[in-house]
């Protein structure tokens, strides 16, 4: 049989805990609370584990974590995510080639594409990213999907003018 869980922590009584479990949106962390507040008025680590829910080992573990950070250590912590494959200056270079737009002769597009986007990152960069990456990428630039109208490299605003001042409406 384990021996009780020393909380080491006095600045929250067991019936401080109760009531800031209440106020806790997250259920996990309200049931890790609660445990602490049964191992706090002298329950067995046993009991206190299995009617909230848990193993012994592992409200061991979170009465480590909170005498170390306090209610904020009975929190999820996030699991930091896959590192980007561009770095921040590849980034910017990606933002400044879409805020000028394609090159007609070099990338043989009048508009880009996400597939465009990953053909010139692989090219540059050396990079070989999914369609879904580049999206990705530029949403988190503060680009959106929004598609003007492709104007031909070779048309004439002139010509178009004199067009529309002609035309009867």
């Amino acid at each position: 049989m384990g021996a009780a869980v020393k909380v080491t922590r006095d600045d929250l009584t067991a019936r401080d805990l109760r009531t800031a479990s209440g106020r806790v949106k997250d259920g996990k962390v309200a049931r890790r609370m609660l445990a602490i507040a049964l191992v706090l008025e002298g329950t067995s680590r046993k009991a206190a584990a299995e009617s909230c829910g848990m193993d012994r080992q592992t409200l061991r573990d979170w009465v480590h974590r909170y005498n170390a950070e306090g209610l904020e250590g009975l929190s999820n912590r996030g699991g930091g995510g896959v590192k980007p494959r561009l770095s921040p200056d590849q980034m910017a270079q990606l933002s400044s080639w879409v805020e000028a737009g394609p090159n007609p002769e070099r990338d043989g597009v009048v508009r880009w594409r996400r597939a465009d986007l990953a053909r010139r990152i692989a090219a540059e960069f050396g990079v070989e990213l999914q369609e879904r990456t580049v999206g990705t990428y530029l949403a988190r630039l503060g680009f959106r999907r929004l598609s003007v109208r492709p104007e031909h490299p070779k048309a004439a605003p002139e010509a178009q003018a004199a067009f529309k001042k002609t035309f009867a409406a």
